[in-house]
């Protein structure tokens, strides 16, 4: 792909990465893809805001190339150290050596050790600017969104926010704005993206949001490190974190079980029948076979929270217990949860979900159901009275 004007002067040079599948170490599924962008702005001073991971820096390079000689490059603003925005600049820094580094102090000490480059870097704060001609920069640092190091750049003369991960999606595309591509895909690749990355951070996100709306900073268009960048409804995007770091949620339930030999798997449908009745959105996952990111961005607007396991060896099975560690890691607010499970001699699964859901401050709403061996029809009917039960709780 070229490189693609983004306002009069300055150019996406980024990378598209159609085949990534993972991310995160494994951790988050990227069925869509990502991108890696990376903003030229061509003023008196030419400057770079973030880059590319290290595998796409000849993309990178060559789209700049397009547009100047790469040795013209003055400036070079790190966001965020991450591999994924930083991975390029060894290959850069060798065409353009003397170019200057911008980047907060968690930066400078994160660059160091990453690299070992021997790089010239400015360490910034939150309100200083750089002049590069007929525009100016702001720097606003934005520690834990979502690395310590991270930080927001932005253009007062062209409206132009550079937020590096926030606003973001893991989502590849042929197109690069927003009214340019399906907004259900768009919508649901930002709310993966905030679920299975950033849901931890709300409060701290929604100070951000808070401190940048009492710069009175005019916001015309967000162009975020990955994904597509938000130029006809910028707002958009800033409502739907606003919505997040609220936690508000929607009259809807997931279930998440894990069976062994199907009794549980029996129960978790009866129970979602029972709240499907009483008129709540269900979506019901297999933790053994579900994608774990799919089911945390179902999570992010639902109210309840219905977990299951079989019994094995007194504990919970291995695949959903490793999603209950995941989800403590969330930190979820206001939501209410149910559990549920089968056994064979002996339980334990119910007792250990109950448990770490205490620990990750996620409320009990219902009394637990285990059954042993296959539920017969009355127990199946307590699970769907418990769904109907959890579904009165549900606002």
């Amino acid at each position: 792909m070229a490189a693609v004007e983004v306002k009069k002067g300055i150019y996406w040079v980024g990378a598209v990465d159609w085949n990534v599948r993972t991310f995160h170490g494994h951790t988050y599924s990227t069925a869509r893809g990502t991108t890696y962008n990376s903003y030229l702005i061509v003023d008196d001073k030419i400057t770079l805001v973030d880059g590319v991971y290290g595998p796409f820096a000849g993309e990178m390079i060559g789209k700049i190339r397009e547009i100047v000689p790469v040795e013209k490059i003055e400036n070079i603003v790190v966001n965020h150290i991450e591999p994924d925005h930083s991975g390029a600049l060894p290959e850069l820094l060798k065409l353009c050596p003397k170019a200057k580094l911008y980047g907060t102090a968690k930066c400078k000490e994160g660059l160091q050790k990453q690299y070992f480059g021997n790089w010239d870097l400015q360490v910034v704060k939150t309100g200083e600017k750089l002049n590069i001609g007929k525009r100016t920069l702001m720097f606003i640092e934005a520690p834990m969104i979502h690395w310590p190091d991270s930080m927001f750049t932005y253009c007062a003369e062209e409206e132009l926010l550079f937020p590096n991960d926030a606003f973001g999606q893991h989502y590849a595309t042929s197109e690069r704005f927003d009214d340019e591509t399906d907004q259900c895909a768009l919508m649901d690749e930002a709310a993966k993206y905030y679920a299975n990355i950033l849901w931890p951070l709300g409060a701290i996100i929604a100070r951000k949001i808070e401190e940048i709306q009492k710069m009175g900073l005019s916001i015309k268009m967000i162009a975020p490190s990955h994904g597509i960048i938000w130029r006809k409804d910028p707002a958009k995007a800033v409502n739907a974190y606003i919505s997040w770091t609220k936690n508000e949620t929607k009259r809807k339930a997931v279930i998440i079980y894990e069976t062994m030999w199907g009794s549980t798997a029996m129960m978790a449908r009866a129970i979602a029948d029972g709240l499907i009745g009483a008129g709540v959105g269900v979506r019901l996952f297999d933790a053994a076979t579900s994608d774990r990111t799919e089911v945390a961005n179902q999570m992010l607007d639902a109210k309840a929270f219905v977990i299951g396991s079989s019994t094995h060896d007194n504990d919970m099975l291995p695949s959903i217990a490793s999603f209950l560690e995941l989800l403590k890691g969330f930190k979820p607010k206001g939501r209410i949860a149910a559990v549920f499970g089968s056994c064979g001699w002996a339980g334990g699964a119910v007792a250990e979900i109950e448990k770490v859901l205490g620990e990750g401050g996620i409320e009990l709403a219902a009394p637990s159901i285990s059954v042993k061996y296959v539920p017969d029809g009355r127990e199946l009917d307590l699970c769907r009275n418990l769904g109907a039960e959890l579904a009165k709780k549900i606002a």
